[in-house]
């Protein structure tokens, strides 16, 4: 099979960065659910950990403003402490921009909150200074709807590239026959894939019979 490197994504290429999913960040989310937003970050985060890719995580004025990281994806890395940052902007605090570098990698899959600015900062500087820019539009989230579409119509003019979390985990899988991969994605599709979850615990209830 291809390997189209240039084309679709290899788990070996990419890192992820889970950037500012806090209390009070969620609080002024409005583009879409908010359990939604929650169920698409923590697929990625498994599908991350499924496929040993990278997950950097990041926080912003975590002790005096935003909170902890969601629980549900700081537990997926115990032994990870979040980046705290004053900037906005991840790309412009030193300790994330070397976390980044230090993965070598030049794919980056962007989960954040809010769109428009934590997410759409470090986005397009990290397009200038050469990276591969892909951004998880379902495990983002904006203070307005048109706040997150028009974030996203920005990142695509500039170049960076929109996904959702189940197709990142799809395209990192690409072949049913990878069997080291194979159950981890059903398990993580089963749990958070919604009404196709349910179909492939539907199938496999049918099989048994």
């Amino acid at each position: 099979m291809r390997n189209y490197p240039k084309s679709l994504l290899d788990p070996a290429q990419c890192t992820v960065a889970i950037i500012d999913h806090q209390p009070q960040m969620y609080f002024g989310v409005e583009s879409m659910p908010r359990y939604a937003i929650e169920n698409s970050v923590v697929g990625l985060s498994k599908a991350a950990q499924l496929f040993n890719v990278p997950c950097l995580l990041t926080t912003v004025e975590a002790q005096t403003f935003s909170g902890p990281l969601y629980t549900k994806v700081q537990s997926l890395y115990p032994e990870v402490v979040p980046i705290d940052r004053t900037a906005i902007n991840a790309w412009e605090d030193a300790n994330f921009k070397k976390a980044v570098q230090g993965t070598q990698r030049k794919r980056i899959v962007i989960a954040g909150l809010w769109t428009e600015a934590c997410v759409t900062f470090p986005a397009l500087c990290m397009l200038e200074d050469g990276y591969e820019v892909f951004v998880a539009v379902d495990a983002c989230g904006g203070a307005s709807q048109a706040a997150h579409d028009m974030s996203i119509l920005r990142m695509t003019q500039a170049g960076v590239k929109p996904m959702t979390w189940m197709q990142i985990m799809l395209e990192w899988q690409r072949d049913w026959n990878n069997k080291e991969t194979y159950n981890g994605v059903l398990a993580i599709v089963k749990e958070h894939g919604g009404a196709y979850g349910l179909g492939i615990e539907y199938s496999e209830s049918m099989v048994k019979k």
